[in-house]
């Protein structure tokens, strides 16, 4: 049972708003740990902090692919991901804990190492399909 501050929490319009959004942070496959997460005026952001990272780094990546292309890109892609799997493999074998800041950063690196590489290959699919229509 909510004790009656809890409810009144719970009534508020950005109560409800940090509802849907934690849902929709589920659904992107977020593990949403509490632990690894940041806050934002005391409400647990929708996504974990290397999702963040990954969120900033996909937008980045598309806009440095659109201005560069792939080629210019490559090396820096692969590292970009490296970085970011390097992090989560130290942290889930108990080597070295990361923090949320480092989960950041990293994340931002893979996503945009990520991001780089998916262009590519839809850019490539797509030329595929062309010549073959």
């Amino acid at each position: 049972m909510l004790r009656e501050d809890d409810q009144n929490i719970k009534a508020t319009k950005e109560y409800q708003l940090w509802t849907k959004c934690m849902e929709l942070g589920e659904k992107t496959g977020c593990h949403q740990k509490p632990e690894r997460s940041f806050y934002v005026k005391g409400y647990q952001m929708p996504v974990c902090a290397r999702c963040v990272g990954a969120d900033i780094g996909y937008a980045a990546g598309l806009i440095a692919y659109l201005k560069f292309g792939f080629d210019k890109l490559k090396y820096i892609a692969v590292i970009g991901a490296e970085i970011m799997f390097f992090d989560w493999y130290l942290q889930a074998i108990k080597v070295k804990k990361s923090t949320n800041i480092r989960r950041l950063l990293t994340g931002i690196c893979g996503g945009f190492g990520i991001c780089i590489c998916y262009l590519k290959l839809i850019s490539t699919c797509i030329k595929w399909i062309r010549k073959i229509l």
